[in-house]
């Protein structure tokens, strides 16, 4: 494991891509639902979220309707769901608006869930990784498919110490739910 300059606890950020989507004909894609890969991808999700020991303190959500819908199968296959924020800025954002929501996250959070589109997904994860565990990076620039999970783990006081370079990608995952 890499050693950061940063003091405090380790703090994990967990960064899901929502579940696969349909495309309905005249339907905005801000409203686009979940296709049914996705309504059976998003509760395996969060199984594999519940059977690493990776729950959040806190989920942010994108307000598409196929990431609240992502949320909300995952959350369901937890005991207690923890609090979650629609955040409209979520919503196909980049690398810079990803970190000005992560960095007003209050510091007793120590795992932040964030859950939204690439590729501004799949860039926060490699933007932030200064190293990562096995070929996880490999794996993150090659495809950051629908309902994968990045667990990028860092020291620091609070989520303002979370800048380029500065955690560890520990692990990769692409949970599928069964197939009909």
């Amino acid at each position: 494991m890499i050693e950061r300059a940063g003091a405090g606890p380790l703090r994990r950020l967990v960064v899901l891509r929502h579940a696969k989507s349909a495309w309905p004909e005249g339907v905005t894609d801000h409203e686009r639902p979940l296709a049914p890969r996705g309504r059976g991808d998003a509760p395996a999700a969060g199984r594999a979220l519940a059977e690493a020991d990776c729950l959040p303190g806190l989920a942010l959500c994108s307000t598409a309707v196929r990431a609240r819908r992502t949320w909300e199968l995952a959350a369901a296959q937890w005991g207690t769901p923890p609090p979650v924020r629609h955040d409209p800025r979520l919503y196909h954002a980049g690398v810079p608006e990803l970190l000005a929501v992560a960095h007003e996250v209050p510091a007793e959070v120590e795992t932040l869930l964030l859950i939204g589109h690439n590729p501004g997904m799949e860039d926060l994860v490699l933007t932030l990784a200064g190293d990562g565990l096995d070929d996880t990076l490999d794996r993150v620039r090659e495809k950051f498919p629908t309902s994968a999970i990045a667990v990028l783990s860092w020291r620091g006081a609070g989520w303002r110490d979370l800048v380029p370079g500065a955690a560890l990608l520990t692990s990769v995952t692409v949970p599928r739910g069964r197939r009909r």
